[in-house]
């Protein structure tokens, strides 16, 4: 990134220092009293006003300013908005019929869940995507599948930065953090990469575990913001499967 100390290869993988918007305290006040979601200055000078957590490269931490500027950069590099791109890059070739980018309060109460009605999408400043957890399993499945990415991007995308801060609610024997995905592994199962996210009515986990005799896929959406939650049943349904397969 010209002019910035971090890089777009930082950003995504949560080496630059940024600290992130959700962990200040005014944040969760003002979606929880229902605001009109801050301008993007606002939310800046909230999210930066305590500075940098460390220099870039020395140390990890979870931010979505930074997904927020590798975001724009990609608009800026393209000429197009993000929603546009993921439509014609991704969801179009896959059949991704669910999935779009939610930018109103009027997409948001069509989900399944009904606090979500109540919920403004632009608090997400890096951008929410929605859609089925069927078609999100399958926009993970593609990827490994080679239909997204060549092998060689894929490689890089999976470089994986160990992390030591498992909790008890997590399933994973280890875990780590790649370029956009989060990478661990479960006894017996092997490597599972993927991502768990959630929000304040519903969290996700969308996994998938290259290590099995044939490579499977699974997402989990559930209520509530504890993701281990939906981590937990996701790593079940895996060992159903092989469970029923065995049989």
């Amino acid at each position: 990134m010209t002019g910035q100390a971090y890089t777009l290869r930082q950003l995504l993988a949560h080496t630059t220092g940024l600290p992130d918007y959700g962990q200040f305290p005014e944040y969760g006040k003002a979606v929880s009293a229902g605001e009109v979601p801050w301008s993007r200055q606002k939310m800046l000078d909230v999210g930066l006003s305590k500075g940098m957590l460390f220099e870039p490269e020395q140390g990890w931490s979870y931010s979505n300013i930074g997904y927020m500027f590798a975001r724009e950069i990609l608009e800026a590099a393209s000429g197009r908005g993000l929603g546009e791109i993921v439509n014609e890059l991704v969801c179009e070739p896959l059949g991704l019929v669910s999935v779009e980018l939610a930018e109103t309060q009027k997409q948001f109460a069509q989900l399944h869940w009904r606090a979500a009605a109540n919920y403004d999408p632009k608090w997400v400043y890096h951008g929410c995507l929605i859609g089925t957890a069927r078609d999100a399993a399958k926009l993970l499945h593609a990827l490994f599948s080679g239909e997204l990415l060549s092998q060689g991007s894929l490689k890089l995308m999976l470089e994986t930065r160990w992390l030591d801060d498992i909790t008890p609610r997590q399933p994973w024997a280890r875990c780590g953090y790649a370029l956009g995905l989060m990478a661990g592994g479960v006894d017996g199962l092997g490597r599972s990469i993927g991502h768990s996210g959630g929000g304040p009515f519903s969290t996700n986990a969308v996994y998938h575990f290259p290590d099995l005799p044939a490579p499977m896929t699974v997402a989990c959406f559930t209520q509530g913001i504890d993701e281990g939650i939906a981590e937990v049943e996701a790593v079940r349904h895996v060992q159903a499967i092989l469970y029923q397969q065995s049989r």
